[in-house]
């Protein structure tokens, strides 16, 4: 297995952030892949796939170097580069890192990812720009018109881990971030289940990346210390465009039904307000009204008070899914 001993430098300076490159990869993932995870996700790849189709079948030379760059086993590291920034950066300032890789580098990356030698039509240096070039019509046509909405649920990922750390510590938050990966104790954490050498990082940047698309990685830059988590949002937080049951809709008001459909894992008021978008005020009045029904719960956990389903309402939701 491969696994990191983390020195308590970087642990301590580790951190969660957004980042839109690292969103528009795992979107690009799913587009190539056409496989969906729960049914919004289907919904979203009827919509969008066919416009991706087109785009490669016209420009099949890149369609290839994207196909060879997310190998089977291994992502060719020069399209999956850690954040450069310690904060958040734009999307623009984050793919020139793919645009500005050397052409002779990602080639060899390249080779890695397919586990193989390259395909003679790849022996060309514009790789990395013509990567970058399809990375930023993801960003464009599939992305950003979203991007209001995947932000909120990201960062109601970065708010229920770091309350799960400051509960818990790193094995709380760390374990089940991604397949394959759990806190081994001590300074170990388990990144994957890949035959690697253990590797020591020490004065280094680590960070975390959630990301809305249930795809994730590990990258790094040795040359700048810089390593990358990207893991898929937990639970149903990227299923927030799940559909309310018709008819629980009309028992409880839509939104207010689907406060208790998100509830089906326990989430703050906090997550709740970003993962509905409505306000503040909304989702405390519709958290009283369930509450009075004995339709959820609540418990403190840490400095945060989670709200869960009760029987009651587990049965209900369950009811209306079943008609």
């Amino acid at each position: 297995m491969g696994w990191w001993d983390l020195s308590a430098d970087t642990l301590v300076g580790s951190r969660f952030l957004v980042s839109p490159l690292a969103e528009t990869i795992a979107t690009l993932k799913m587009l190539e892949r056409g496989t969906a995870a729960h049914p919004a996700e289907r919904s979203w790849l009827d919509l969008h796939l066919p416009a991706y189709r087109k785009r490669l079948a016209g420009d099949p030379l890149t369609a290839l170097t994207i196909r060879s760059a997310l190998g089977r086993t291994w992502n060719a590291d020069y399209l999956t580069p850690p954040p450069t920034h310690g904060g958040e950066a734009t999307f623009a300032e984050e793919v020139r890192t793919v645009r500005e890789a050397s052409p002779g580098g990602a080639r060899e990356d390249l080779t890695v990812s397919l586990g193989g030698p390259l395909p003679a039509e790849l022996h060309r240096d514009d790789l990395p720009e013509r990567t970058a070039g399809l990375l930023e019509w993801v960003w464009t046509h599939a992305v950003l018109p979203d991007w209001t909405r995947r932000r909120r649920i990201i960062e109601a990922d970065v708010v229920a881990r770091t309350a799960q750390l400051s509960r818990g510590g790193w094995a709380e938050a760390l374990d089940g971030l991604r397949p394959g990966m759990r806190w081994l104790g001590g300074s170990r954490l388990q990144v994957n289940t890949h035959d690697y050498p253990p590797r020591r990082i020490s004065g280094a940047r680590l960070m975390f990346v959630p990301v809305t698309p249930r795809h994730g990685w590990v990258s790094w830059d040795e040359t700048w210390r810089r390593f990358a988590i990207v893991y898929p949002c937990s639970g149903t937080l990227a299923e927030v465009g799940a559909p309310v049951p018709e008819a629980l809709g009309r028992l409880l008001g839509t939104s207010r039904a689907g406060v208790l459909v998100l509830l089906e894992t326990p989430k703050s008021t906090t997550q709740l307000v970003a993962l509905t978008g409505q306000g503040l005020g909304s989702v405390g009045r519709h958290l009283r009204v369930l509450l009075d029904a004995r339709l959820i719960e609540r418990r403190r956990a840490g400095r945060s008070v989670l709200y869960y389903r009760t029987t009651a309402g587990e049965i209900l939701v369950a009811a209306q899914h079943d008609n």
